[in-house]
């Protein structure tokens, strides 16, 4: 079997629009001019309810001097879980992760190519320097991981995060088996202590389509971020805990003596009842993070599979 250099994983989610394009510059502008090095590439198809998998089998009969390997879930089961799936099926060398919107420059994958074949950087991470996307995309981005670089602990972790990278073989079959069912991916391969090169590059502007990438995946991806790498959350709650008790205790003692100089430092209903609705908005916000912890725990323990595979088209 000839020997595969590197292989490109694509994960799908309603691109029908965009599989074509993104095929074309891969091909003009990496695989052609990288024609000594065997390349693979990777489609998952994540349960998209639109054309892209018949667009993806049109393409592999269309392309059939290029390898080209179908993957399709039952459903959706998220981006994340598709890219490993395309990690855990990959032959190549090396592998590079990139999305299907064109967000991401292709092109740059030479430059990756380079870093790994040439110089030995085992890993390369494109990083976002600047985004051409709206004022809201950007603030929220840079808030999300402003906060998941501080709870995690890593440093070296981009501002604006990372998805395409370039990741060599034995590495990346480090990162994969140590992996929980619902990991922050980024900080795995961060915290593997192996060389890393960075590249930044500017986001460029979603032409074709509009992002699957609601509000509500945001939000759970930042939460599973935050539980999968670190335990400052609970810290910080007992600490919290702590403070409060010092602060009920010293309010107590001057409740007794204002109780023998004839006055209290408690006037009325409405200081009650403050107190109270606030120490538990603090005991269920407490409960909640414990619950978050919990059910990652439940979710490992159950060993459900990341995803499910209906056929792939080899």
């Amino acid at each position: 079997m000839e020997k595969i250099y590197y292989t490109i994983v694509i994960p799908i989610y309603y691109n029908e629009f965009n599989i074509l394009p993104t095929f074309k510059i891969l091909k003009d502008e990496v695989i052609t001019k990288n024609k000594d090095k065997k390349c693979e590439l990777v489609f998952i198809d994540d349960g998209s309810g639109d054309k892209s998998y018949q667009v993806l089998c049109q393409l592999k009969v269309d392309n059939p001097e290029i390898l080209i390997r179908i993957i399709k879930f039952t459903r959706n089961f998220g981006q994340q879980p598709a890219v490993i799936a395309g990690y855990e099926y990959a032959q190549g060398e090396c592998v590079i992760a990139i999305d299907a919107d064109l967000q991401d420059p292709p092109e740059l994958i030479n430059q990756m190519l380079h870093s790994f074949f040439v110089e030995k950087y085992p890993i390369v991470i494109a990083t976002r320097a600047k985004r051409k996307e709206s004022l809201y995309r950007r603030f929220t981005s840079k808030i999300a991981y402003s906060f998941i670089k501080i709870l995690s602990g890593h440093k070296n972790l981009p501002s604006t995060g990372f998805n395409f990278s370039l990741i060599g073989k034995h590495e990346l079959k480090v990162i994969v088996e140590n992996l929980d069912i619902n990991p922050f991916f980024a900080g795995e391969v961060l915290s593997t202590g192996y060389k890393i090169k960075f590249i930044p590059y500017t986001r460029a502007k979603r032409e074709i389509g509009r992002s699957k990438w609601t509000f509500r995946k945001k939000f759970q991806h930042f939460i599973n971020n935050i539980t999968a790498f670190s335990a400052l959350p609970l810290r910080f709650m007992s600490f919290l805990g702590v403070v409060v008790a010092l602060l009920g205790f010293v309010y107590a003692i001057l409740i007794v003596i204002g109780y023998f100089f004839g006055n209290t430092p408690i006037n009325g209903w409405a200081a009650i009842m403050v107190s109270i609705y606030l120490i538990g908005g603090m005991i269920m916000i407490m409960l909640g993070v414990i619950g978050e912890y919990l059910w990652r725990v439940l979710e490992q323990v159950r060993k459900k599979k990341r995803y499910i595979i209906e056929t792939i088209q080899q």
